[in-house]
């Protein structure tokens, strides 16, 4: 027997060439990392599991918490109570955010908008919304959501990756991981961010323990959406084609080497961001664009960087193939001088949220594409700070708020639960984030209990052990 032959027979041989020898096997059992996370036979190839409504998601994503009562969730009940105390009893001994669980006084405060009943659905919609109001037969409103957190990040990261702390996989990610890529040039999953306020970070668009190519990918403003996309000074297309050959090969021999599905991946990113050379410019570029699409979302829409651009965007990815959109704004959090600074919002932000509706409706994308607006909570009926006549705020709430949803298999024309007269307790058909979240999954074709991955010796999933699809709402 020769030495080569003897050698690769060994112990100490097979556990060098273990993800870096012996060190590396006990770092790997210490750190718990995606070394020791098993992908389980499921993904693209057992998905979907039923016939789906909707092939694609564009979430707009209203980061701060919009203001449940004065959009969506007409309450005439505080005309007559404004300015008195909230009783104990709608209180129920709920606990309330460190920036007002000191105030020695809680008055209701009524909304100061107009509220009219539109569309043939008769939904309520508060003046702030006109475009909206114009599509309100074509939406679904959730007034009944409820969520666990308080506080602005473990509720983003609830909302997202069905848990309060950092480390699991986002909706995006387990989507891509489950359904895979409808166009080999574009990212499965896309987030783009506008509007100031709450920072948000990339975990929330993360691949969490799942392999990282099912990660979102960031599109910035400015001429590169994508960081690292063009090549440098004096690179041309065919050297920079010619060194990713040279660097997959030598992945390629690490990978039979170690067998770190890691490895991959990267050489799957590394030829995604050669073929999005091409692909992304031609994404970008509005030219083709009528301008019509400008009437109609908005002059911002030509403005990188805009919601309305954002979302102009997001359209042009469904079209393209892009499995999930995450369109997040910020600003919605009005703790004071909430008439001026909700108003600021809804003015950003109104009329490309109804465009997008139209315009997936003209070109025949609405019955397939699932469009959902929504922040991670509400806010109080009781006013933080001074309340004046013309001036008010109101404090975070995560016991109800309003989503609405349209397309995609969602049930158009309806509204959907109910709360108390304060606008403070679901009182009817109460919506769970996980119930949220596995009705989403089911329009996509996918059994929210079936779509798994195994790490660290559990089997993990989206609506991890709970969540119940919301049958009253589907088409």
């Amino acid at each position: 027997m020769n030495f080569d032959s003897l050698q690769s027979q060994t112990r100490r041989h097979f556990l060098s060439k273990s993800a870096g020898g012996l060190g590396g096997v006990a770092l790997g059992s210490l750190l718990g990392n995606h070394l020791s996370a098993k992908t389980e036979t499921l993904g693209s190839s057992s998905f979907p599991t039923h016939a789906p409504k909707a092939k694609r998601v564009i979430y707009l994503f209203q980061s701060g918490g919009p203001s449940q009562m004065d959009l969506f969730d007409y309450k005439p009940h505080l005309n007559k109570v404004h300015g008195q105390e909230v009783p104990d009893s709608v209180f129920n001994g709920q606990r309330l955010t460190g920036m007002t669980a000191g105030q020695a006084s809680f008055p209701a405060a009524r909304s100061i908008f107009d509220f009219k009943q539109h569309g043939q659905s008769g939904a309520w919609i508060s003046e702030l919304m006109p475009n909206l109001a114009k599509v309100a037969d074509d939406i679904c409103f959730v007034k009944s959501l409820y969520t666990e957190a308080i506080n602005h990040d473990p509720a983003i990261t609830f909302l997202l990756t069905g848990f309060q702390i950092a480390g699991r996989p986002s909706m995006g990610a387990w989507l891509s991981y489950g359904l895979g890529n409808e166009n080999e040039n574009l990212p499965s999953f896309v987030a783009m961010l506008s509007g100031g306020g709450q920072p948000l970070y990339d975990r929330l668009w993360g691949p969490g323990f799942l392999p990282s190519k099912h990660q979102g990918v960031r599109f910035r403003s400015g001429k590169d959406p994508v960081l690292y996309l063009n090549n440098p000074a004096g690179v041309s297309n065919d050297l920079r084609r010619k060194t990713l050959d040279d660097i997959s090969a030598l992945n390629r021999l690490r990978l039979g080497e170690v067998g770190d599905p890691e490895i991959e991946t990267r050489i799957a990113q590394y030829e995604m961001a050669y073929r999005m050379q091409s692909s992304v410019p031609d994404l970008t570029d509005l030219s083709d664009e009528p301008q019509s699409t400008f009437d109609l979302y908005g002059e911002d829409a030509k403005k990188p960087g805009t919601y309305a651009y954002n979302v102009l965007m997001a359209r042009r990815l469904a079209e393209r193939g892009t499995r999930f959109v995450q369109v997040f704004h910020r600003g919605w959090d009005q703790h004071g001088g909430l008439p001026g600074g909700l108003g600021k919002q809804c003015r950003n932000t109104d009329q490309a949220s109804a465009a997008l509706i139209q315009d997936l409706k003209l070109r025949g994308l609405l019955e397939d594409t699932l469009v959902i607006w929504g922040g991670e909570f509400g806010r109080t009926v009781y006013c933080q700070g001074d309340l004046s006549p013309k001036n008010y705020g109101r404090d975070h709430h995560p016991r109800c708020f309003t989503v609405w949803m349209a397309g995609g298999g969602i049930k158009p024309g309806i509204t959907y639960g109910a709360t108390d007269d304060y606008s403070y307790n679901v009182v009817e058909k109460p919506v769970s984030v996980h119930d949220f979240h596995a009705t989403i999954m089911h329009l996509l074709g996918v059994d929210h209990e079936k779509l798994t991955y195994k790490f660290q010796g559990r089997h993990f999933r989206l609506t991890d052990v709970h969540g119940h699809i919301v049958n009253d709402i589907l088409a």
